[in-house]
């Protein structure tokens, strides 16, 4: 799976796990076409999942943030107004948009951006009719 397709995958299911295991599909096994023991990193194909899931995370129309039991989780733009819908129920670390940035040492840090202040006016305004339940369906709440 290439990241275009990666983002088509997103876009289907709307909300997908990075990397763990839960109650929606994981992206990095979906990148690598099976399921994945242990770490991704240490897959044979661990550096191509690592640049695909980069551009998936990186992509304007995906929110990275921790929404599905404190695990990174992906959500298509579509969805949006869900989570801004449900914000106020929510913790504040949940709905943060999490982005990972690469130091000049090599590291990786997580620079966050609390909600709503990653949220576009149009998804806000889209927020005001989503219904709690239907928003709670629709992220797999």
């Amino acid at each position: 799976m290439n990241a275009q397709q990666a983002l088509a995958f997103v876009e289907q299911h709307g909300v997908v796990l990075a990397s763990a295991h839960g109650k929606v599909p994981t992206l990095t096994e979906a990148i690598a076409g099976a399921p994945i023991k242990g770490s991704w990193w240490g897959h044979p194909e661990g550096k191509r999942i690592f640049a695909v899931l980069s551009e998936v995370q990186g992509h304007g129309d995906i929110l990275a943030c921790r929404l599905l039991a404190g695990k990174l989780t992906l959500v298509h733009r579509r969805l949006w107004p869900a989570v801004a819908a449900l914000a106020g129920e929510l913790p504040a670390a949940a709905v943060a948009r999490v982005r990972q940035l690469h130091t000049a040492g090599g590291k990786h840090v997580n620079d966050e951006t609390p909600f709503p202040q990653w949220l576009p006016p149009d998804a806000a305004l889209e927020a005001e009719a989503f219904d709690p339940v239907r928003a709670r369906a629709a992220l797999g709440l």
